[in-house]
C-alpha cells in the first residue's frame, strides 16, 4: 500500500468528524440562506488568500533533497494564483459588497487554522502543509459540485456566483491525482507521520470552520 492510501486510512475518523458538520448536510439539501452562503464564502476568502503565501513559504523551507517537491510546489502556486479574487467575485454576484469582505477579519476558527498552517511550515516541518492540501482538496471533491447545484437551485443565484465551488470541484480532482503521486514518493517515516498528524489536525480545524457558520 502506498503512503497516500495509508494517509487516507489513518485519517478516516477525523474525515468523518468534518463531514458531520451540519452545514454540509444543509448545503447538500439546499437548506441554506443567502447569508449562510456568503458566510461560507467569506471564511473561504480568509483562508484561500493565504494559499499562495503558504506555498511560497513551503518552497523556501524545503531542504535540498526535496527539490522534486519544490518543483511541484511551484506548479501548485501557478494553479492557485488569484483564487481569492474568484471568491470575492462570487460574493459580488450574490449582491454583497466584496470590499467589505476583503477588509473584514476572519472568524476565530478560520484564524486558528491559518495560524496553525504557518506555525507548521515555519516551526515544525514544511511537509506538514501537505496535510492541509489533503484535507481541503479532498473535501472539495466530495462536496463542491453537488453543494453548488443544491445551493443555486434553492437561492436562484446566477452561475457566476459559483465560480469558486464549481472550479474547485473539477480542478481538485486533477490535483488529488497529482497529490497522490507526490505522497507516494515520500518514504521518510518521520515525514509521513508529520503529514498524517497535520491532516488529522486540519480535518478538525477545517471542520470547526464549517461548524462556526451555523452556531
Amino acid at each position: 500500500m502506498g503512503f497516500f492510501d495509508t494517509l487516507c486510512q489513518q485519517t478516516d475518523v477525523e474525515r468523518q468528524h468534518l463531514f458531520t458538520a451540519p452545514i454540509i448536510d444543509q448545503a447538500m439539501r439546499g437548506d441554506v440562506t443567502l447569508e449562510l452562503y456568503i458566510g461560507f464564502l467569506t471564511q473561504a476568502y480568509h483562508h484561500v488568500k493565504h494559499t499562495v503565501p503558504l506555498l511560497m513559504a513551503v518552497g523556501s523551507q524545503l531542504p535540498e533533497h526535496y527539490e522534486w517537491l519544490r518543483e511541484a510546489v511551484a506548479e501548485y502556486i501557478e494553479e492557485e494564483l488569484g483564487h481569492q479574487e474568484w471568491i470575492l467575485n462570487d460574493i459580488a454576484a450574490c449582491g454583497h459588497d466584496k470590499e467589505l469582505v476583503r477588509n473584514s477579519r476572519p472568524n476565530s476558527a478560520t484564524e486558528l487554522m491559518v495560524a496553525y498552517a504557518y506555525d507548521t511550515v515555519f516551526r515544525v516541518n514544511p511537509l506538514g502543509f501537505f496535510g492541509m492540501v489533503h484535507v481541503l482538496e479532498g473535501t472539495s471533491i466530495a462536496t463542491a459540485d453537488n453543494a453548488a447545484t443544491a445551493i443555486q437551485n434553492a437561492l436562484f443565484l446566477p452561475d457566476n456566483a459559483f465560480s469558486y465551488l464549481r472550479s474547485h470541484g473539477a480542478l481538485d480532482q486533477e490535483h488529488v491525482k497529482f497529490f497522490e503521486g507526490l505522497m507516494n514518493r515520500i518514504d521518510d517515516p518521520l515525514a509521513q507521520q508529520q503529514i498524517i498528524h497535520s491532516s488529522k489536525m486540519f480535518y478538525r480545524l477545517y471542520g470547526d470552520i464549517f461548524r462556526s457558520l451555523t452556531l
